[in-house]
């Protein structure tokens, strides 16, 4: 068998990459006075529940790949869901390398007022996760290890572009789509990472966006991303397929439901009353999207279906997430409910069904994010912290960086993918696509 240059390419740069480890110095540069604090500020406690909760997380990219594996047809099932379980490998080797440095490295932005706004990270903060060590940091992590707060923030970006992959699932080649995760991350995923929960960045200090757990960063990104990719790749050539398994949708579901509370609850980074709340605000928002959208469903003459019911319930859990630690459990009721429905009528709206998200994260993931970002600056506990307790200030701001937000995951993803084309074409040929994806991408099949 031929063996194309790309993947001779990809060899070599991990093999660099594994070589360079092996020499990098345990530290190259001294951290700033009073960037971390003594061990003696660790609280076991709180380790103790952020390695769960990291665990938690890890377990969201297979629960994933099953949740999305079981809703594409049989020829694709082996593809689809390795593109989101290879994300644990490619995106875990670039965070240690320069990821975590671009995400919360010191602040590279703008001044405004004489005051300092970061857009991205430096690159050469933590390279190779210099300077990543058991002490805790002073303002991002006090009480747990740096390294363990850099794990688990790990786990978010891995997860991220594996929500992409479900809107061009059945006819994306695979090797660009590594590549495009590794730009996404990079491009996209960082510097937003960085404006969001940043101590310095701009959409944290400046706009004062509140998102507890990555409503913004994760679920609007990859949704937004999800509805470019749709568009620039195309559609498929038969857009019509029956779920090849719905049992893996719903081991799926619970994989992630499960995983989710150390995504939200594991997001106040200590064991204390705020994760409590938000272990709570997430299974109750999931469990009345899950109802709502079956009962919505049924009463517009459509079946209730266990696929529905999974897709309820995973909305309810990407439009709590921004809010998790910030409402109060009967808001999340309502939370759940809204969401669950507005997501609904966008699932089934023709004119976006024009645009085949094959399965429909924009309207899960990207409307769902959406949702929950606005509900957040609506409902956040807090004196002038929403507009419902006199902040309006909050709710215009976060009404501003929602659209700040949209137009940068569009428009740099849509960007990304023609930058990605023309380096290696997206799109699988015609045969490829009518073949399936296991076999003509990996050689595997379920038969």
């Amino acid at each position: 068998m031929k063996i194309e240059k790309r993947w001779i390419i990809s060899f070599v740069i991990i093999s660099m990459v594994s070589i360079v480890a092996l020499f990098w110095p345990e530290q190259t540069s001294l951290p700033k006075p009073g960037t971390f604090l003594g061990e003696d500020s660790i609280v076991g406690s709180d380790v103790a529940w952020i390695l769960a909760s990291s665990g938690l997380v890890l377990l969201m990219t297979p629960g994933l790949s099953f949740f999305y594996g079981g809703m594409v047809g049989k020829k694709n099932m082996i593809s689809t869901m390795l593109q989101s379980f290879i994300a644990l490998g490619v995106i875990s080797i670039v965070w240690v390398v320069v990821g975590f440095s671009l995400s919360f490295g010191d602040s590279i932005g703008i001044t405004i007022n004489g005051e300092h706004y970061g857009l991205i990270g430096n690159p050469t903060s933590y390279l190779f996760f210099n300077n990543v060590g058991v002490l805790p940091h002073s303002q991002m992590a006090s009480t747990i290890p740096f390294v363990l707060f850099a794990l688990f923030q790990m786990k978010f970006a891995v997860i991220t572009p594996a929500l992409i992959t479900g809107s061009f699932a059945e006819r994306v080649r695979f090797i660009s789509y590594l590549l495009f995760m590794v730009l996404f991350h990079l491009i996209i995923y960082t510097p937003l990472c960085h404006m969001v929960w940043h101590p310095d960045g701009l959409l944290n200090k400046y706009f004062g966006v509140k998102d507890f757990a990555g409503g913004t960063v994760v679920h609007m990104s990859a949704g937004f991303a999800a509805l470019a990719g749709a568009m620039m790749i195309g559609k498929r050539k038969n857009p019509h397929h029956e779920p090849s398994n719905i049992p893996f949708v719903i081991l799926g579901t619970g994989m992630l439901w499960f995983g989710w509370f150390g995504f939200n609850a594991g997001s106040a980074l200590s064991a204390n009353a705020t994760a409590a709340m938000a272990f709570g605000t997430t299974t109750i928002a999931s469990g009345t999207a899950m109802l709502s959208w079956i009962f919505f469903d049924r009463v517009n003459g459509r079946k209730v279906s266990a696929l529905g019911a999974c897709i309820g319930a995973v909305v309810g859990l990407v439009a709590i997430t921004p809010a998790a630690g910030f409402v109060t459990i009967p808001h999340a009721v309502f939370i759940g409910f809204i969401s669950a429905i507005v997501s609904n009528l966008m699932c089934n709206w023709k004119r976006l069904k024009k645009v085949d998200d094959t399965l429909d994260v924009f309207a899960c993931h990207g409307v769902g994010g959406i949702m929950g970002m606005i509900l957040t600056a609506i409902l956040a506990q807090g004196e002038n912290a929403s507009l419902l307790h006199g902040g309006f200030e909050v709710f215009a701001h976060h009404m501003m960086a929602l659209v700040l937000v949209s137009a940068f995951t569009f428009l740099g993803a849509l960007i990304l993918y023609k930058l990605t084309d023309m380096i290696i074409p997206l799109r699988v040929t015609e045969d490829s696509e009518s073949i399936g994806l296991d076999l003509s991408q990996h050689d595997e099949s379920l038969i």
